[in-house]
């Protein structure tokens, strides 16, 4: 089984899972997970989680993420996005200097009413299936960080944008929202993930690609190990004497670590058996005087 994190390059019309559900086919194996769900028509960024990295994947979707989108001013669809129908369309006489402002009042935490076509569940139910049959609910605003907004072109009635945002932001109700604000409506156009966390465009391969290194023996090399995601906890190493805590899942003191080493209360640490096998994050509890497990990775044999 291959065990770590692959970036892909979603393509459109592919959803998330359909990028999953071609990963299993192409490794074999069915421990296979995403780590944040991207829109059938948006591109980019999605970093897939194989074996016993799919532990990863509640952590890696709470990164930050960079996106660029196109907005389309002067329309307004039920999706927020072109691929809906068309409720309203206005005319557009915003300067560049006003989209400018009207992005810039977003940048920072702001609450953003989730969009009725989303996965979000109301009273059980998903809302865009409420919105498949024609529903509309209230939806409570939720808080989202906007760290960066970046207007990179602006050519009416397509402003394209670059944005930073924590997780659960949508993207399409941001671009709606600058539309509301400059009085004439929006919609996306278009969009693509750049980054999560770590994970960039640049190192993002096609399902294709994929199917080739794995055709020539070579996919190994797109493949980052599990530990890498905590390259920046400091390292210890247990010893040998003292596997079997590690096997098990337990705690133990730093007198057992070939290092002997104290670390900040509740910070992370990278714990690698005496063999230097990853066995996963522990963090220092100065109470108990010892080091609990904060989520395991090691491999059985």
């Amino acid at each position: 089984m291959i065990h770590g994190i692959t970036t892909i390059f979603k393509e459109e019309g592919f959803t998330s899972h359909d990028v999953v559900a071609k990963m299993r086919g192409i490794c074999g194996q069915k421990k296979i997970g995403h780590t944040g769900t991207l829109d059938p028509m948006a591109t980019g960024v999605l970093p897939v989680c194989l074996g016993n990295a799919t532990k990863l994947c509640d952590m890696l979707a709470d990164r930050d993420k960079e996106y660029v989108a196109e907005l389309l001013l002067g329309v307004e669809t039920d999706t927020q996005d072109i691929t809906g129908k068309v409720q309203a369309e206005h005319p557009v006489d915003a300067g560049q200097e006003d989209v400018r402002q009207a992005a810039a009042s977003f940048v920072g935490e702001y609450q953003q009413i989730p969009p009725m076509y989303s996965a979000l569940k109301v009273q059980g139910k998903k809302l865009y299936e409420l919105a498949r049959a024609g529903k509309e609910v209230e939806r409570r605003p939720r808080p989202v960080t906007i760290y960066e907004l970046e207007i990179l072109e602006y050519a009416l009635p397509v402003v394209r944008f670059r944005a930073v945002c924590s997780k659960g932001t949508y993207i399409r109700t941001l671009a709606a929202d600058i539309g509301a604000a400059l009085g004439c409506g929006g919609t996306m156009k278009s969009l693509q993930r750049t980054r999560v966390g770590e994970f960039r465009l640049e190192e993002a391969r096609t399902l294709g690609e994929i199917q080739k290194l794995r055709d020539g023996g070579q996919l190994s090399a797109v493949v980052r190990p599990v530990d890498s995601v905590f390259s920046n906890c400091p390292a210890l190493h247990i010893r040998e004497d003292c596997c079997r805590l590690l096997d098990n899942g337990n705690a133990f003191d730093a007198a057992q670590t070939r290092e002997r080493e104290l670390h900040a209360p509740g910070r992370w640490v990278r714990v690698y058996r005496s063999d230097e096998r990853f066995a996963g994050v522990y963090a220092w509890e100065p109470e108990r005087k010892r080091y609990r497990p904060v989520k395991m990775f090691l491999e059985k044999e």
